[in-house]
Parts: structure tokens; C-alpha cells; sequence
């Protein structure tokens, strides 16, 4: 359950995937009108639905507010501070030490607004699915490959079978090679990339358990795995939606792998200590 000051549009994102037909109607409409939600009463907003009060009001609780009148109120905060307004609105004149605190402290947002939508369930189902796997397998898009290749890097410390390839013809070529015992992890920002949706569709055929970082919960990826994960990034001036996500890949990342190193105990910390050992001819 989320706590009363986290953000409204953020948590019903996350929580689409599991919405009823009539919970997804109304999760659009409020999507699509914030700022018509905030002015409108409950009985408004059921009359343009046509549905009952009873069932916006359930709704509410459903995304973790006490009532309508408190999910519009962090509606109407989450308008009226957006992320643009307080965190990135670079200024002629700003200095580059400005920049950079505005820079930081919109990065340290998008941090934030994704752990309010991290869903318990889905994480321990993720953490359970990759340590349970034989080999593991990351798939990335562009920016995402490189996400992709990041988490590869880390896991591969954990002592588990990781691998990860940015060419998307090797992708399909490996997808096709994975068993019911494997697991991939899909990384896309937008969800709809035509690569990697390709990639998912052969690695359905083989079995393996899927899990996917996204920024939407609408996208065809994330409805098509197993186990979402989402981000929360929001568009700037500067920097496109896709490219502040990144920040939150990373930090997701990072949660798996601490999680996983804390459940392989003494396997991990064996694994950790042979790759730091290998490695340790490179330095002077």
C-alpha cells in the first residue's frame, strides 16, 4: 500500500497491469484529464464513466488512497510541482554548477518516484526467478543494450550464468537456444520496441521465465512477461523521457543483484572473491 504523499499517476501505472476492464477505464480517463479530476467531484467523475461512486471510491483504495479526496489531492500536487517546474528548468545564465544541481536533484527524483511504484511482490518474484535459473539473459534495445550489458556486468559477480549481446540477430539466435530452467530480462524504456519484442515472442516458445524493466505499464512487454518491473521518469527540456530513465534501469538493477548476493550468502561472496581475484592482475 502506498503511503498518502506518493504520487497518483505513478502508482496507477504500476498497478494497470492488474486492473479490472472497469479499473482500466478509469484509470485511463484520469491518465488522459488530470487536471479536469482535480476540479470534478466523485459523483462527477462516476457520471462521465457511468459507473457507480462506490467503484471510484474502490478504485481509489486500490492505488493506495484512503478515498477520492485524497488521491486528489497528491493529483493536484503531483500537477501543480511538476518535475520540469522544480527540478530541470535550465535558465540562460545558469551556471554549469546550477546545471549540475539541477541535473543531480532531477536524477535523485526519478530515483525516488520509481521506488514508490516497486512493487514487493513482483521484486521477490523477480529475485526468486533469476536465482533459480540456470542461466540468465539480458535484452536491450540501444540505450537499453547498454542498460542490458551494465546489469551483465553486475550479476556476473553473483556466480550465476549471465550473458548479454547488443546485436539483435544474436538476441534471436539465443532466445531460440533457451530452455523452461532459464529466465530472460527484457530492458526497454517505452515497452513497444520492435527488436526486442521479436526476442520475447521466440523466448515464449521455449518456456523460460520472463521479467521485463519498463517505463509503461501499457506496453506490449510489460504485458506480456511474467514480471514487470517499472520506472518512473518524466521528459525535460534537455533530456528525453528514455534517457532520465536509465538512472532508475540502473538503480533497479543494482536491487536485484544486492537481493541475490543476500540469498546466495557464502555461494555469492565465493563467486565475488574468484572475479575480484581474476581481475586483480589488471591493476598496478
Amino acid at each position: 500500500m502506498m503511503k498518502e504523499h506518493q504520487h497518483c499517476l505513478a502508482s496507477i501505472r504500476s498497478h494497470y497491469p492488474q486492473f479490472s476492464e472497469t479499473e482500466r477505464k478509469i484509470a485511463d480517463y484520469i491518465l488522459e484529464n488530470p487536471t479536469h479530476i482535480i476540479h470534478s467531484t466523485i459523483n462527477g467523475l462516476a457520471e462521465d464513466l457511468g459507473v457507480a461512486d462506490s467503484t471510484v471510491f474502490r478504485f481509489c483504495k486500490r492505488i493506495g488512497f484512503k478515498g477520492y479526496q485524497a488521491m486528489k489531492i497528491a493529483l493536484a500536487s503531483e500537477i501543480v510541482t511538476g518535475l520540469k517546474d522544480i527540478h530541470e528548468r535550465v535558465d540562460e545564465g545558469d551556471t554549469p554548477q546550477t546545471i549540475a544541481s539541477k541535473v543531480f536533484r532531477s536524477n535523485i527524483k526519478t530515483i525516488e518516484d520509481t521506488l514508490m511504484v516497486v512493487d514487493e511482490t513482483k521484486l521477490q518474484e523477480a529475485v526468486d526467478a533469476l536465482t533459480g535459473s540456470e542461466s540468465i539473459e539480458f535484452f536491450g534495445s540501444g540505450g537499453s543494450g547498454v542498460i542490458a550489458l551494465d546489469a551483465y556486468h553486475k550479476l556476473i559477480r553473483t556466480g550465476l550464468r549471465v550473458r548479454a549481446t547488443s546485436d539483435s540477430h544474436i538476441q534471436l539466435m539465443t532466445a531460440s537456444q533457451m530452455t523452461e530452467k532459464d529466465c530472460a530480462v527484457f530492458i526497454s524504456h517505452s515497452g513497444s520496441t520492435k527488436d526486442i519484442l521479436q526476442v520475447l515472442e521466440v523466448v515464449k516458445e521455449t518456456g523460460a521465465k520472463t521479467i521485463c524493466i519498463t517505463n509503461f505499464a501499457k506496453s506490449p512487454l510489460s504485458q506480456a512477461v511474467e514480471i514487470p518491473l517499472y520506472t518512473v521518469s518524466e521528459e525535460t527540456d534537455y533530456r528525453s523521457e528514455a534517457l532520465s530513465s536509465r538512472i532508475a534501469q540502473l538503480t533497479l538493477i543494482d536491487t536485484l543483484y544486492v537481493n541475490i548476493m543476500m540469498r546466495r550468502e557464502a555461494t555469492g561472496q565465493e563467486a565475488l572473491k574468484k572475479m575480484r581475484s581474476a581481475i586483480s592482475v589488471k591493476r598496478i
